[in-house]
């Protein structure tokens, strides 16, 4: 692999405008962040980089806002903490970036931070538009990359604002995810074992169909095992599946019957009527027309937890079933408790990844260990296939 520019403290970056993309996509309700642990991971960086004298232009997207200006989508409730944990004076930019917008930025000085509204409110940012990435890149001297969980993303302030930057670099997250990932993946030791969750079977047919001849195991759990257990002809109720998942879950199926991996669904469940109801416990073909498959059976997590354990190396995507009710968390909770106690006990080599394993864990304030956390989610499981990355690709 080419290297990739890597920002380092031999940069002079005195006095100098400094465009950060960073990924501050956290979850948020009522303008309430529910989880902090991707901001807090970027602010020593910024912190370094004040201290270096530099103008900080601090940018980052926040979920997938359908209006021009979705103020359901708003980075606000970011900007109001990073001023709480940054001393550094911090101002809110929420127009829109155009040919004008770097005249309006004159009044930034050395050591203070501009943070600009989420990026997508920006119709050119999704388009990856040429004329949105050079107005993006005029606002700065230097651009850093440290949101790897983006990388896959061929956007404008991920891949087209390098074509008009020159001094492009990825930031230390970026490179920490990518070394971590990289130390795993050449030193993992079989049996392996990969764990997906997660919705959709679509958005990750590519890594899962990848897995299945470098693992010895392929786990599917979540709402993307309904798919599965459907397929098998049993009854899942009003459960969540994908329209078209047959010729794709088929796809998988055949390409294990060609390989030595084996691949594990539930095979019993936590359900309940709605996703704030408590939990019915069924086996394979017992849940009833009226009920949501919510979590993954005590059966099943025994099951899980005896491959776990004659597994040397373990990747972990995706939460077991809907955490964000205590009822429905167990099988996830049961998973980041063996996962870690293996990892510190038995010299498990683990990664786990995904925003939303990482906000099952945070929500349930698990004390856990991994060999690696990654905060990325498609990024992760994508470099895990072996894809080239936009986000990467341009900062060889």
């Amino acid at each position: 692999m080419e290297k990739i520019r890597s920002f380092n403290d031999n940069i002079d970056i005195k006095n100098k405008r400094v465009i950060l993309r960073s990924d501050f996509n956290v979850p948020i309700i009522n303008e309430v962040i529910q989880d902090k642990t991707r901001i807090n991971l970027s602010i020593p960086f910024i912190q370094n980089l004040l201290k270096r004298q530099a103008k900080v232009l601090i940018i980052s997207h926040l979920g997938r806002p359908k209006s021009g200006k979705d103020l359901n989508f708003s980075l606000k409730p970011v900007y109001k903490y990073l001023k709480e944990k940054i001393e550094n004076k911090i101002y809110f930019f929420s127009e829109k970036i155009t040919n004008r917008t770097k005249d309006k930025l004159s009044f930034i000085n050395s050591g203070e931070i501009i943070f600009f509204e989420n990026i997508r409110f920006d119709e050119g940012e999704i388009k990856n538009d040429e004329n949105f990435a050079k107005n993006l890149s005029s606002l700065g001297d230097v651009y850093i990359n440290d949101a790897f969980s983006c990388a896959h993303r061929k956007q404008a302030s991920i891949h087209k604002i390098t074509k008009h930057t020159k001094n492009s670099f990825a930031g230390p997250l970026f490179m920490k995810e990518i070394h971590s990932i990289n130390m795993v993946l050449k030193n993992k030791k079989s049996p392996t074992t990969c764990i997906i969750g997660g919705s959709k079977i679509s958005t990750k047919l590519g890594v899962v169909t990848s897995l299945i001849n470098k693992v010895d195991n392929l786990i599917i759990i979540g709402a993307m095992a309904n798919n599965f257990i459907k397929f098998r002809g049993n009854k899942i109720g009003k459960s969540l599946v994908e329209s078209g998942s047959d010729k794709m879950i088929e796809e998988i199926y055949n390409k294990v019957d060609n390989s030595n991996c084996e691949i594990v669904t539930p095979f019993d469940f936590a359900v309940s009527n709605s996703t704030d109801g408590e939990a019915i416990f069924r086996d394979l073909n017992e849940v009833k027309d009226n009920e949501i498959i919510l979590d993954i059976g005590p059966q099943t997590i025994e099951r899980i937890s005896k491959i776990i354990d004659i597994s040397k190396t373990v990747l972990w995507n995706g939460p077991a079933g809907y955490f964000e009710n205590k009822n429905f968390s167990k099988g996830t909770i049961s998973l980041a408790k063996k996962i870690s106690d293996n990892t510190n006990e038995n010299s498990l080599i683990s990664i786990v990844g995904g925003g939303d394993t990482i906000s099952s864990i945070k929500n349930n304030r698990l004390s856990v260990k991994f060999t690696h956390l990654s905060t990325a989610g498609g990024a992760f499981l994508e470099y895990i296939e072996g894809k080239n990355l936009p986000g990467i690709e341009v900062l060889k």
